[in-house]
């Protein structure tokens, strides 16, 4: 390929590429906007307003995390409904048997905890970043949390993850460029359930 071209072509996919990752999309940040302000809303309304005498037990650091993902990224395969719940769940359960077992030794139970989730996610392919959050969570966060027990599972964990996922589901569709969960790995998700049940 002559020099000229090679510069010509070089310079077309830099202007490009430099292009695209500057764009600002308004609609796009206007509909992340709504969906994180509502999701987390309403996750900080039902702690004001029916939890406020517990601390914050309804709202978790992980949850605004989650955010970033379920109405920043919807695409990414690590905010699919699969990783945002599943993960949430997985890295509480272990976060609380973590601290079961070794209430007082946080400097094993804190990396412990994360590293053991970031594992379990793997393996049963929910890897969501903030479920490290929430393992986490289970070993430092403040006493009333950690008295809840497995208790933490149900509340806050997995009604806060439903009332991101929900709000996602409502937001992420309401207008043709955003679908959510993402349709390739839904397509994928019901392919492999079939082939299971066969």
């Amino acid at each position: 390929m002559p020099k000229k071209k090679f510069i010509n072509r070089t310079y077309r996919i830099s202007k490009y590429v430099i292009y695209k990752e500057t764009l600002v999309d308004y609609k796009e940040h206007f509909w992340s906007f709504i969906g994180a302000f509502i999701g987390m809303g309403i996750i900080a309304f039902f702690q004001s307003h029916f939890f406020s005498q517990f601390e914050n037990i309804f709202l978790i650091g992980s949850f605004g995390a989650s955010s970033v993902l379920v109405y920043g990224a919807i695409q990414s395969p690590l905010a699919q409904p699969r990783n945002l719940i599943g993960g949430h769940l997985v890295s509480a359960i272990i976060g609380v048997t973590i601290f079961k077992i070794l209430p007082d030794i946080v400097w094993i139970t804190a990396p412990l905890a994360v590293a053991l989730s970031i594992i379990a996610m793997q393996s049963t392919k929910t890897l969501h970043p903030p479920g490290g959050a929430t393992a986490l969570i289970a070993i430092i966060g403040t006493e009333k949390i950690k008295a809840l027990g497995y208790f933490y599972v149900i509340s806050p964990v997995l009604t806060g993850t439903l009332v991101l996922f929900f709000t996602a589901l409502f937001f992420n569709n309401l207008t043709n460029n955003r679908k959510y969960p993402s349709k390739s790995r839904l397509t994928n998700f019901l392919k492999n359930l079939l082939k299971f049940n066969r």
